[in-house]
């Protein structure tokens, strides 16, 4: 996805999203984009933006998370001079930048529970006080908001304000990671692949080889569409000729023989003559090794089929200890066609 051409994709779960975020546009509500990192959750608040009636007014982001705890309050709602140190002049918010326009909240949940309250009051009665003085100013702000948190399972604990969840919740728009997005890889893949080469001004497109466009299909993409954007624009710059198909991709730009120790690994290592020779997996013979993909899976396949036996098939449980998500384990049970039972058992 890019600003050129937000919206790639044809399977069903994507178009959905896409159609609920254009059904919601219109609606002066506020609406909710629930996603895992790089699915796309700002250019769905840019959609909904553009296809509401408030499309030339502004589109204010702000990224709740990048800012400390002391000046979110002081962002969102503005300050009087003097209301602080350091305040020297008066200073509008976010709320009145996106007066009559769009409000776009991201990491709406790390928000602390003191500006929850005021982003409450701001949403229920239309109004913000700067800090530093007792003047409500009248603002007509459409809010969308986003995040990749849990904000049901957060409001039950008493992180996040239930009451704040049943007003920005009008629509909630979950958009579907790359690896549930059936056909979505190649048809992505195709388009940043296409792009790149034109930005390094080849005279055609040679495609991936059969090798690769498996292990792009195959890879469980934690990062969704941003990583698979970094994964193939990566694999064409670094490739020789556009005369072959694309045959080489690394999905960890920091795998490398030479990358630094880490501080305990260091630690371990001091005084040693030279370092171990690293063990061969699974006590195989590395001089007959052929096929490294299939060597992988096969060490994948023991590694995951050991742990749910030693969960007793638990794959939540057996998630968390291998360190994947849910959804990344049962990404590996499907792909090495291990046998489903019950994940309660």
């Amino acid at each position: 996805m890019d600003r050129d051409n937000q919206f790639i994709g044809q399977s069903s779960a994507f178009l959905d999203a896409v159609e609920r975020a254009s059904r919601a546009a219109p609606m002066r509500r506020p609406v909710l984009v629930i996603g895992e990192r790089g699915t796309g959750k700002e250019l769905i608040a840019e959609r909904l933006h553009r296809l509401s009636t408030r499309w030339d007014e502004p589109l204010v982001t702000m990224n709740c998370a990048a800012l400390p705890e002391t000046l979110i309050e002081a962002e969102l709602f503005g300050h009087e001079a003097g209301a602080f140190t350091g305040a020297t002049r008066v200073r509008a918010g976010r709320f009145e930048e996106a007066d009559k326009g769009t409000l776009f909240l991201d990491e709406l949940g790390t928000l602390s529970m003191a500006a929850q309250e005021r982003l409450l009051r701001a949403v229920e009665y239309g109004e913000v006080t700067r800090i530093g003085s007792s003047r409500p100013i009248r603002v007509d702000v459409r809010i969308v908001a986003a995040t990749n948190e849990n904000l049901p399972e957060l409001a039950e604990r008493g992180e996040f304000r239930a009451d704040l969840l049943d007003r920005l919740s009008f629509e909630v728009i979950t958009l579907p990671p790359l690896r549930v997005r059936e056909g979505d890889v190649e048809v992505l893949a195709e388009y940043f692949g296409r792009r790149m080469a034109a930005e390094l001004h080849w005279e055609g497109w040679p495609g991936f080889a059969e090798h690769v466009a498996r292990q792009l299909e195959e890879h469980s993409w934690p990062g969704n569409v941003r990583e698979l954007r970094n994964v193939v624009e990566r694999a064409v710059y670094r490739w020789d000729s556009w005369r072959e198909p694309i045959g080489h991709v690394q999905f960890d730009p920091f795998d490398s023989p030479w990358k630094p120790f880490s501080p305990a690994t260091r630690k371990a290592q001091t005084g040693a003559s030279a370092p171990a020779a690293p063990a061969q997996p699974g006590g195989a013979d590395l001089d007959g090794i052929e096929d490294l993909r299939a060597e992988v899976d096969a060490h994948e396949r023991r590694i995951v089929e050991h742990a749910l036996g030693k969960h007793r098939w638990n794959q939540r449980q057996t998630a968390k200890a291998l360190g994947l998500t849910y959804d990344q384990l049962r990404h590996c049970i499907r792909k090495h066609g291990l046998a489903e039972r019950n994940d309660e058992d």
